[in-house]
């Protein structure tokens, strides 16, 4: 049985999504970042960085931090949607979304989102970020199905649930015909509509 220690955000939805479309045995443990629970002695031990999400695997006692290293783990244990033969393209992409779409994104997300007004610079070099990003994902599925080729991998679970917070962006998603058919694509998956609710709380993924 994997448990896995998250929070109801873009990189909390990553493993949830991942589980349910491994359909294995899992169990969540909701981690409050408002109460500062990440930075409690017992969770810092499994996540250095007081970050989510973590699991462990009950099975043999494996415990991970970091989502890109958590859905390399699960690919690999459970044989899908991480190829080995693929994985340096796979990875490339998932590397991407770990080291720029979601810190840009998530940046994007402070100074727009959160903290409207006070950082006029701020605002605006994230927004400008997060719609070249917006236009390089699309540039990238105009010619590839998913972000690493044919196939539904860890790189498209990764990036995924950062656009679907395109509400929060104001950049028009619509405005993208190849992200959007992908975006789409993606949201009518039975275990994306699943493991996007994380909390089981009646959350639906938001349309373009």
């Amino acid at each position: 049985m994997i448990e896995l220690f998250t929070a109801d955000t873009p990189n909390g939805k990553k493993i949830t999504i991942m589980l349910e479309e491994l359909g294995c045995d899992f169990k969540v443990t909701k981690i409050d970042l408002s109460k500062g629970e990440q930075l409690k002695k017992d969770f810092i031990k499994i996540s250095p960085f007081g970050k989510i999400p973590v699991i462990i695997d009950h099975e043999n006692g494996q415990s991970l931090f970091e989502s890109g290293a958590i859905l390399i783990y699960l690919g690999e244990k459970y044989n899908k949607f991480y190829d080995l033969k693929d994985r340096y393209i796979i990875n490339q992409w998932l590397m991407a979304q770990m080291g720029i779409i979601g810190p840009m994104i998530g940046q994007h997300h402070q100074f727009h989102h959160y903290n409207p007004g006070k950082s006029e610079f701020g605002e605006e070099r994230y927004f400008k970020i997060a719609k070249r990003i917006y236009g390089e994902l699309d540039e990238r599925l105009s010619s590839s199905k998913y972000l690493a080729g044919n196939e539904y991998t860890i790189a498209d679970i990764a990036t995924w649930p950062w656009i679907a917070r395109h509400e929060w962006h104001d950049i028009g998603l619509n405005n993208y015909k190849s992200l959007t058919r992908w975006y789409l694509d993606i949201s009518k998956r039975e275990a994306v509509i699943k493991g996007y609710d994380l909390l089981k709380n009646g959350s639906i993924i938001p349309k373009p």
